[in-house]
């Protein structure tokens, strides 16, 4: 594979086409083009009633980028029955190139001034890619995610790309749809002029959350 820079991968994902290791130690990356793509449709984000009580209750300090590596070591610690990641030391190299251009962010949540869990994925447009997220408290990831709505929402980005689907991510509305629907979608955000909000106004947080469908899972 070629050798790869921060303006090759920013290529990549504007056509739909991002990398991946197949694990943390592996040397070489590979291009992902999946034949369904996971999108998490905006106009239609569940957030349960618990957790909306949790996000406008400020359980958690929710920051965006202030701690790329804090975010990145959490997404890449193997937990649970993943004993593997696929951010290995490329994947790591290139994100923090991208995060120090500023096309890469970091929705976090803390507590008691510990990073305790948050998100990280690559902006362009009115497009987010969202690479991964981990989870050190009950509720933690899922509030970073709710954070990242809202701000897509209030910055005018209009498509959450998840890449895939899981159990997750599904109990928020994801779906899956096909490639070539997914590129009509891509080329649509990509040209649009949006920002991501570092810092969210209350109002807009409690506006997002007003107009989330509520769901009794999670």
């Amino acid at each position: 594979m070629t050798e790869l820079t921060p303006t090759l991968v920013l290529r990549a994902y504007a056509i739909g086409v991002f990398p991946m290791a197949e694990s943390h130690d592996a040397e070489a990356l590979f291009w992902v083009d999946p034949d369904m793509r996971g999108v998490l449709p905006l106009d239609a984000f569940h957030v349960p009633r618990r957790l909306k009580r949790t996000v406008r209750q400020g359980v958690f300090d929710v920051r965006c980028d202030t701690d790329f590596e804090g975010v990145i070591d959490g997404c890449a610690t193997a937990r649970g029955t993943h004993q593997d990641t696929w951010i290995n030391a490329e994947v790591r190299s290139l994100f923090r190139a991208l995060f120090a251009m500023g096309v890469v962010h970091t929705v976090e949540c803390w507590r008691n001034e510990r990073l305790v869990g948050g998100l990280y994925g690559l902006h362009l447009g009115g497009a987010f890619f969202g690479e991964s997220m981990f989870s050190r408290e009950r509720d933690a990831s899922k509030v970073a995610l709710v954070h990242l709505a809202a701000r897509m929402v209030h910055g005018g980005m209009i498509l959450l790309d998840t890449q895939f689907i899981t159990e997750h991510l599904a109990q928020f509305g994801a779906i899956e749809i096909p490639r070539d629907d997914y590129r009509a979608q891509l080329d649509h955000a990509i040209g649009r002029t949006a920002t991501f909000p570092v810092d969210l106004p209350e109002a807009a947080l409690h506006a997002f959350l007003d107009r989330s469908t509520a769901s009794a899972r999670l």
